[in-house]
């Protein structure tokens, strides 16, 4: 929020110093205690040479039809001559005048100029009259469009030709931009923020009075409101006030409101808004002549309503969701966001209602989100409002609609409802803040940091009993009156102790470790990592799901049509990212990712977070040569599935063995196995479905996903790692005949299990199925590799164990050694 510090000295009882070094230090004091400050400006940089000046005549140009020569008094001997185009000047007006030699910002890029002495069509022009978007305002805060013409103070205005028009703008005061937090909504408003500037410097809270005055008029007699839900709204009152003049707001009104960052629009609007500034209490106002009926009803939006609101945005209003506040069936606004351009006070408008009100927060939050709708009325009653200034803020905006717009304040009060607040009562003991914070506050003391706060308490011994203002809505516990207590005694004071008792060194958990080594493993394998989006659409968080009828996890309010949903598997994520790099002409990829997919079984239930790891191959193992073409480069079932292998070997599983499957719709049916560990399922590897990469134009793409969590369970913790052996290696080639029907794996098996200690490797180098040999056969060589880690082996060990191999191929699957 932007505090104007010349405003908040206004609630003080002690002005604060507001030379810039004093600026500085309190700005420095409010993080060290309170919040962040943003930033510490003016809307006043580098500009100068601008003054008040008075229009004393206005003659056509002679050789233009847009400009004019006007005479123009700035409080020196002799009037000036300014040329300007500006539609909107006329004699006795009280302007800005720039004179020559002064700085104003280019309107359209923001660099500062100086002005000086031209000629116009042949006329001399000393200096220019200035709109205030010339002079620093942005249009946001600017109370008039820059196309309507140069500023124009009241006449009522208490300034003569030659003041500072930099002083006169308010645009020479400091404003703080403070970052609040979420739980601060007391300092969304100049008193509250006025409590804890006070609380920090020892000073007293000044809180604004007024006078109201009642008309004949019966308020009761013009409107009536009915709430059709009590659970809407707590607090809901209306002032009535008739034969209202709607114009500009006096300046010291609109230096405040530009000041704190909102624009000007007219007296009764930014009398609103002002009342929202000090208060923090929003508050609307209405034109009881543009009502289709004098029954007001606070109630929900029904089916297929709709409303265009003061942005000019026609909104579908959600039906049984949005509070709408509706003369008979039309909706008048979007209750705590936003009004609507139906009832919207305007030049003609002549008797107003004015509304405060207590609005379900949850309801207005959903309403802003819903609609994109961040007001700053839906901010504040979003985070809480000040329960006890609600009403308080109604009759003060009526006194000033009074002041301000000669109105007539009807008499009463109308409140539609008003639920009682109970006030919040804390206890905390002079012992408990002591041990918390490692002080040793007295009693008293902690005692006068409530009394800097505007605390109400009873004393009874060491013990406190606090009750809480209505303003502070973020204490509730006795946590937060120690909070309170350190903050204001100054974090910087507390003592540096070191810890007690027994200490841990932090290590890494052993399922991040196994996470870790995941992740280094896939790295060693030639695979780059990405990270992929968690949130999806709802056909690519299921694309490889294990059980597409488990309940997918959405949003209620996506950034993104194609953001909704959480991932079910990675694959999908991977494979956006394949298109993502071939699109770019990189056609060789080898990409996996680790992380976490969402399931859950219920309606509304935690979902359950798994952790998973994934991971693609295309495209070429090896760049094509005048050796090798391309198609003997591709990668293909057996590569993917060599990865895998790997990696599980490396983690430490044993067990593991692959079920070819055709069970995964977006898998190849003849390219595709399920992997288990023992009993366990834990995952998939082969071919995505040609009708997948097709669609993207891609090279066939293989992958695999895998439980992490599954795969954890099976590391063997207990791996023993063997040095390698200083002595030589014996190999001895087999080649035999067996039948087609035998698989090479029984065979393999058999060796090992047939085999003495010495055996290190075999490997299969030839298979052979043709001319000379039966049908019925096929012939297998292979190379068996011997080593001892103690000494060299002897010629003899070897034959004789190579022998009985041979002999069991023999007698076991009827073989022929060749």
């Amino acid at each position: 929020m932007k505090t104007s510090l010349t405003w908040l000295n206004e609630y003080l009882n002690h002005e604060m110093d507001l030379n810039p070094e004093s600026i500085s230090d309190l700005a420095e004091k409010v993080e060290r205690t309170s919040v962040e400050i943003d930033s510490n400006t003016t809307i006043a940089q580098e500009q100068d040479g601008l003054v008040v000046a008075k229009v004393l005549s206005v003659e056509p140009h002679p050789d233009s039809d847009h400009m004019v020569i006007t005479q123009i008094d700035a409080g020196e001997d002799e009037p000036i001559q300014i040329v300007t185009g500006a539609p909107n000047v006329a004699e006795g007006q009280m302007v800005i005048l720039a004179k020559v030699g002064a700085h104003i910002i280019n309107h359209e890029n923001g660099e500062l100029i100086e002005l000086k002495a031209v000629k116009l069509r042949g006329e001399s022009s000393y200096g220019m009259l200035v709109a205030l978007q010339e002079i620093g305002f942005s249009d946001k805060i600017a109370p008039k469009d820059f196309e309507e013409g140069i500023y124009i103070f009241g006449q009522e205005e208490d300034l003569t030709p030659g003041d500072d028009a930099i002083v006169a703008l308010g645009m020479n005061e400091p404003v703080l931009d403070t970052d609040l937090t979420p739980n601060r909504a007391d300092m969304l408003s100049m008193i509250g923020t006025a409590y804890e500037f006070g609380a920090m410097l020892g000073k007293k809270v000044i809180v604004p009075d007024f006078d109201l005055v009642e008309y004949e008029n019966e308020a009761a007699n013009q409107v009536n409101v009915y709430i059709d839900d009590q659970e809407l709204v707590s607090k809901y009152a209306l002032r009535v006030v008739n034969n209202v003049t709607v114009k500009d707001s006096p300046l010291w009104l609109q230096k405040r409101l530009w000041n704190a960052g909102m624009r000007p629009i007219n007296n009764i609007v930014d009398i609103t808004n002002y009342m929202m500034l000090t208060y923090g209490q929003p508050l609307h106002a209405f034109d009881l002549d543009k009502l289709n009926g004098r029954d007001l009803h606070i109630r929900r939006a029904t089916a297929d309503e709709q409303m265009v609101t003061l942005d000019g945005e026609k909104r579908k209003l959600r039906v049984g969701a949005d509070i709408v506040i509706s003369a008979d069936s039309e909706a008048l606004m979007l209750a705590g966001v936003m009004g609507g351009v139906s009832s919207e006070i305007d030049e003609n408008t002549k008797n107003i209602i004015i509304e405060s009100a207590i609005f379900n927060p949850s309801l207005i939050r959903a309403t802003a989100r819903r609609h994109n709708l961040h007001s700053e009325a839906s901010a504040r009653f979003e985070r809480g409002l000040n329960w006890d200034a609600t009403f308080n803020t109604l009759d003060h905006a009526a006194s000033l609609v009074d002041a301000l717009a000669e109105g007539q304040v009807a008499h009463g009060r109308i409140v539609a409802i008003n639920n009682e607040r109970t006030d919040t009562h804390l206890t905390l003991s002079t012992t408990r803040v002591n041990k918390v914070l490692g002080t040793s506050l007295t009693t008293d003391e902690i005692a006068s940091i409530f009394d800097q706060l505007a605390f109400t308490y009873e004393k009874n011994d060491d013990v406190l009993t606090v009750i809480v203002p209505a303003r502070r809505g973020d204490i509730s516990i006795e946590a937060d009156l120690i909070e309170e207590v350190a903050r204001l005694y100054g974090y910087d004071n507390l003592p540096v102790t070191l810890p007690y008792g027994p200490t841990t060194p932090g290590k890494l958990s052993k399922q991040q470790r196994q996470i870790r080594a995941s992740r280094r493993i896939m790295e060693s394998l030639g695979l780059n990592q990405a990270i992929s989006y968690v949130l999806t659409s709802p056909e690519k968080a299921q694309l490889f799901a294990e059980n597409q009828n488990d309940g997918m996890v959405t949003l209620d309010y996506p950034m993104s049509s194609d953001r909704t949903t959480a991932r079910q598997n990675l694959l999908s994520g991977l494979i956006d990212d394949v298109v993502y790099n071939v699109s770019r002409s990189v056609q060789n990829i080898a990409l996996y990712e680790q992380g976490r997919i969402f399931i859950t079984n219920e309606i509304n239930a935690q979902p359950s977070e798994i952790e998973h790891i994934a991971g693609v191959l295309t495209g070429n193992i090896i760049n094509s040569s005048w050796q090798k073409n391309k198609q003997e480069n591709a990668v293909d079932f057996y590569d993917v599935k060599g990865i895998v292998e790997s990696y599980l070997a490396q983690i430490g599983t044993t067990d593991i063995y692959y079920v070819a499957t055709e069970r995964h719709s977006n898998m190849h049916p003849g390219q595709t196995a399920d992997i288990f560990i023992g009993d366990e399922y834990i995952g998939f590897v082969g071919q995505i479905h040609p009708n997948i990469t097709k669609k993207q134009k891609l090279a066939p793409v293989f992958g695999f996903e895998l439980n992490l969590f599954s795969v954890f369970n099976h590391i063997v913790e207990n791996v023993q790692f063997n040095p390698i052996s200083r002595f030589p290696q014996i190999s001895r080639d087999a080649a035999i005949l067996i039948d087609k029907t035998v698989p090479n794996g029984e065979i393999y098996t058999s060796i090992l299990e047939t085999a003495g200690e010495h055996l290190v490797d075999v490997t299969v180098f030839d298979l052979y199925m043709g001319p000379n040999l039966p049908e019925d056969k096929k012939s297998l060589a292979y190379t068996l590799t011997y080593q001892d880690s103690d000494g060299t082996l002897l010629e003899t060990d070897v034959n004789t164990d190579f022998e009985h191999i041979m002999s069991e191929l023999q007698s076991k699957f009827n073989a022929e050694i060749r």
